[in-house]
């Protein structure tokens, strides 16, 4: 189970996607070393959509550096469902319905407009990417990118490199491994 800090809550939403369903995050922690979060706008973003297609595109390398790419759409089931479905590709991740919004509210998915925004994810929710290390005890945020607009998001290969970074910062303790 992923220890809850101020940072990371653990959460269980539905999946539509790869996986079981429903998914949480102490099951990503238990099959994979990271997590990448996409925190997406709402079922009518174009933008969402090129970005999750660029994602899967490069499954193969976010599996090749036991990383799982959980896109989080604000949307309900049926909602999270139809959009994947509009996909040409093959999704080859989970796809998680956040109908009530609390796993973007609780990780602070970022809005603009003030109280206007917040009644519509469509004028106001903005992209959210986060990177979890989920090796230690404790799972750490190591990337976050806050969108302030709607086209800011980090490109595919700049979470990759965020995941290898991390990844090659790992030091062995010689005393328990034959370095």
């Amino acid at each position: 189970m992923v220890p809850v800090t101020p940072e990371i809550s653990d959460f269980e939403l539905p999946n539509v996607g790869v996986g079981p369903d429903p998914l949480s995050l102490s099951d990503v922690d238990t099959a994979t070393d990271f997590a990448v979060l996409l925190f997406l706008r709402d079922y009518h973003c174009p933008k969402c959509k090129t970005q999750v297609e660029s994602m899967a595109e490069e499954a193969r390398r976010f599996n090749e550096l036991n990383a799982a790419v959980v896109p989080i759409l604000p949307e309900p089931v049926e909602r999270a469902r139809s959009w994947k479905e509009n996909f040409e590709t093959e999704f080859p991740f989970p796809l998680l319905a956040d109908g009530d919004k609390r796993v973007a509210e609780a990780y602070d998915q970022p809005t603009q407009y003030g109280p206007v925004g917040s009644l519509h994810d469509l004028i106001g929710r903005l992209p959210q990417s986060l990177v979890l290390d989920l090796r230690g005890e404790v799972a750490e945020v190591v990337f976050t990118h806050r969108g302030d607009a709607v086209g800011d998001r980090p490109s595919v290969s700049e979470l990759i490199d965020e995941v290898e970074s991390v990844q090659e910062s790992f030091v062995f303790d010689c005393s328990l491994v034959d370095c």
